[in-house]
């Protein structure tokens, strides 16, 4: 039984979150999206996967939201040969002591940041499986629980395909949410420049603590989510599924592979930090519907056919959020 969300609870979620969304566009330039959806994965104790050519500040965005709840940071640059133990820890001999050590990998930390993971090989992404999902690691048999928060920040470049490994639909499937970047207008990279001949980026602030997203995490989870929207849930994920049933042939046809159960958690989870977000104790369709394509882009499989005539997972999405009736 969910007990109600208290209005003192509501003010200082809202304080929070003002707090740390200001600090992010006070270091990140045109990229607003990018760290709402990064405050909604930190809220949900979720991962994010994001996608651009490099140079897009996705860096500097993971930086930002460590800086400002004051977590610990790590930085991984995936590469192919990197290997399983590089990431997760290893045990070591010491022959002093004439016994192993345990030495836990850089994947112990609050935020992690994978860079380029689809540059890994598929050996090496699959280590990440129970990092991710289970939230522990497994060194010598014995089990390592992660801390918490425990955010998986990974980037992919969907332009160079050379040395590169598709990552497969369950490690997709793990990801809450999938942003992709675009560059700045011209007006904001000009600022961009300002702001780095001004120093900005060398200083930074804490704005909230880990203490403080956990007790985010926690409300989140008191969140008010009628049955009716959770049919609503229930009902796009079905149609992504059974696409022919709910889209014109001219895109249904495109479409490979639906959505799996993780999809309508995502949509819940979603749906009600955004709730927060925007100072309700409820959820609305408009909650579920605000980051559907993130969420549901990278759930869908397309088919090759797709792929020639430029179809992009996103149409199928908005196609499907506008078949499916709102209560």
């Amino acid at each position: 039984m969910k007990r109600e969300i208290t209005s003192e609870e509501l003010g200082r979620s809202n304080q929070i979150i003002q707090n740390i969304m200001r600090y992010f566009d006070s270091k990140v330039v045109g990229q607003s999206y990018l760290g709402y959806s990064m405050l909604i994965a930190t809220m949900t104790n979720g991962h994010i996967l994001l996608e651009s050519v490099p140079g897009l500040a996705k860096t500097t965005a993971a930086k930002t939201i460590t800086e400002a709840v004051d977590a610990e940071f790590s930085r991984i640059q995936c590469t192919p040969d990197l290997l399983p133990s590089d990431i997760i820890g290893t045990q070591t001999y010491n022959m002093k002591d004439n016994t192993f050590e345990t030495k836990i990998g850089p994947v112990n930390a609050n935020f992690v940041l994978l860079d380029e993971i689809n540059r890994s090989s598929a050996k090496t992404q699959s280590a990440m499986l129970e990092a991710m999902q289970e939230r522990v690691v497994t060194i010598g048999g014995n089990s390592f629980q992660l801390p918490n928060p425990f955010v998986v920040i990974a980037t992919q470049n969907p332009v160079e395909q050379e040395g590169t490994y598709e990552l497969a639909e369950a490690q997709l499937d793990r990801f809450l949410l999938k942003v992709k970047l675009t560059y700045p207008t011209p007006e904001q990279e000009i600022e961009i420049l300002n702001r780095l001949e001004a120093g900005i980026f060398d200083n930074s602030s804490v704005v909230a603590s880990l203490d403080d997203i956990r007790f985010l995490q926690s409300i989140c989870k008191e969140v008010y989510i009628d049955p009716v929207i959770k049919r609503y849930i229930v009902d796009i994920v079905q149609a992504s599924r059974n696409v022919e049933k709910y889209i014109p042939n001219e895109l249904s046809q495109y479409v490979a592979m639906g959505a799996s159960t993780r999809a309508s958690i995502a949509f819940m989870e979603v749906a009600r930090a955004v709730a927060l977000t925007n100072g309700r104790a409820y959820c609305t369709p408009e909650d579920v519907r605000a980051m559907s394509r993130s969420i549901l882009g990278h759930r869908i499989q397309l088919n090759f056919a797709a792929m020639a005539d430029g179809i992009q997972a996103e149409q199928i999405v908005d196609a499907i959020i506008g078949s499916v009736r709102t209560p």
